[in-house]
């Protein structure tokens, strides 16, 4: 199970003392259809290296971050587990919030990763435990 404890064992205590984490926790409800589960897929090779890109642009955004780390999941992924974690530690509270933010749309819409909604009943196309694929960056 991914989780902030997973990531942030990297940021010692002798960091500076801002860390910053986002989870992003699969939904139970979109578009007022109940989700069973969300199926990640990622072209993991491009998607490594966006994600190294993002970082160092980051670094360059914020000069004072000191770590940054981003995990996202890939395959079966329930309601209620951790999809995302992305952490940031700074020497000031503010530029690490912001550098979060930015980096949690520049994924959604830069990283080539793919999920596929399985709902409990009601798909899209009427039958139950329907299913249908979206770029991470559709918004539901």
């Amino acid at each position: 199970m991914l989780s902030p404890a997973s990531i942030l064992h990297v940021f010692t205590p002798s960091c500076p003392i801002c860390a910053t984490a986002l989870t992003n926790a699969v939904v139970f409800i979109l578009l007022d259809k109940e989700v069973k589960t969300l199926s990640y897929e990622a072209y993991i090779p491009m998607a490594e290296k966006t994600v190294q890109a993002l970082i160092t642009e980051a670094r360059q955004k914020w000069d004072d971050l000191i770590h940054v780390a981003i995990v996202h999941k890939i395959g079966d992924c329930p309601v209620g587990e951790t999809s995302v974690v992305i952490a940031v530690s700074s020497a000031h509270r503010k530029q690490g919030l912001e550098a979060v933010h930015w980096l949690i749309d520049e994924l959604k819409v830069k990283v080539p990763i793919w999920k596929k909604e399985v709902y409990v009943h009601g798909g899209p196309d009427g039958v139950d435990g329907g299913e249908v694929w979206k770029a991470n960056n559709a918004m539901p």
